[in-house]
């Protein structure tokens, strides 16, 4: 199987299981599912789906070689998202926004219920491995520490707002190693680079005021759709389109699902009024400290920069937003 990756190029991928997982329905699935949730209004032609992110830090780990039980760990780590990716922590009782965690929350009932465990029993894996976070760390770390999840979707999302070029993730690539299972930049410069360049994307990407904007609407959509019966729980569990396509049967007989949906498709501006507002939101806010090697010993950023150090504890508190639209 030939793969044609937008930042790592192109790869063979030979590993009869990894093939057997990506042409599987739960995971195929995830083509359908936008990775920022619905940026497509505000960043035109800039998303990217979960397929692709979860094929690239299997690609990632592989290419590091990384222990290939977590490398099939790290091609599934996403699979129990739903429709709209975070946007549901918005939209459900269970959800979190402080730490859009649900994913996390259902993984282990949620795979359970697919075609997966039976494809890992054919090939002798453990399906237990993949329910403990202790048994991939290069896969997950807790923020501020860069792990292969962080990693990808960091570089994919730089390079589709057209925030790095091609050559540039190259060379971040090439200046990794991996130490005690740790990610670690060859050198300081670099590592400066990186988290220079995640902290950019935060700001105006991940936790930024659109993203609230986006998190917020999209939720408040799926959240009505539920409760009037438009939709039910397991059509968050298909793609975004397709509950799209179900609540928009409904916009003709229901005027407050219009001005819901019309928020939630930018037909309606907005502005950030903590004095007069429609949603009170919580975006959560990621950052890094990059591992490198300085004179034969590994650092972390914030030990030789005390700047980063209040950068790290200033980004790592969620962000907050007032979001009033326009009558």
């Amino acid at each position: 199987m030939i793969y044609k990756d937008k930042i790592y190029g192109k790869i063979e991928i030979k590993d009869p299981l990894i093939k057997e997982i990506i042409f599987a329905p739960s995971f195929q699935r995830l083509k359908g599912i936008d990775q920022a949730g619905y940026f497509e209004p505000y960043f035109p032609k800039t998303s990217f789906s979960r397929y692709e992110h979860s094929i690239g830090v299997y690609i990632l780990l592989k290419k590091f070689k990384v222990d290939f039980k977590e490398q099939v760990a790290g091609l599934l780590h996403d699979i129990s998202h739903t429709v709209f990716s975070h946007s549901v922590d918005y939209a459900l009782d269970e959800g979190c926004p402080k730490t859009q965690s649900f994913q996390d929350k259902i993984f282990k009932n949620f795979l359970e219920k697919t075609e997966i465990p039976l494809i890992l029993k054919k090939y002798n894996f453990p399906l237990d491995f993949l329910f403990s976070h202790h048994n991939f760390p290069l896969l997950e770390r807790p923020l501020p520490e860069l792990c292969a999840d962080r990693i990808d979707y960091s570089l994919r999302a730089g390079f589709h707002h057209k925030e790095i070029s091609f050559e540039k993730i190259q060379k971040f690539l090439k200046d990794f190693c991996v130490i005690d299972k740790k990610w670690v930049f060859k050198n300081e410069t670099t590592a400066k680079e990186f988290a220079k360049l995640f902290l950019k994307l935060n700001c105006k990407y991940f936790s930024s005021e659109i993203a609230a904007v986006v998190l917020g609407t999209t939720g408040n959509l799926l959240r009505y759709a539920l409760e009037q019966k438009y939709i039910s729980k397991e059509d968050l569990f298909t793609e975004d389109k397709i509950v799209i396509q179900k609540i928009k049967k409904y916009l003709p007989r229901d005027k407050k699902l219009q001005i819901l949906f019309a928020r939630f498709s930018k037909k309606i501006k907005f502005k950030n009024n903590p004095q007069n507002f429609d949603y009170h939101i919580f975006c959560k806010s990621r950052i890094v400290d990059p591992f490198f090697i300085k004179k034969g010993q590994i650092k972390k950023l914030s030990q030789v920069d005390k700047k980063w150090k209040e950068i790290i504890k200033k980004e790592l508190r969620p962000k907050e937003y007032f979001i009033k639209f326009e009558e």
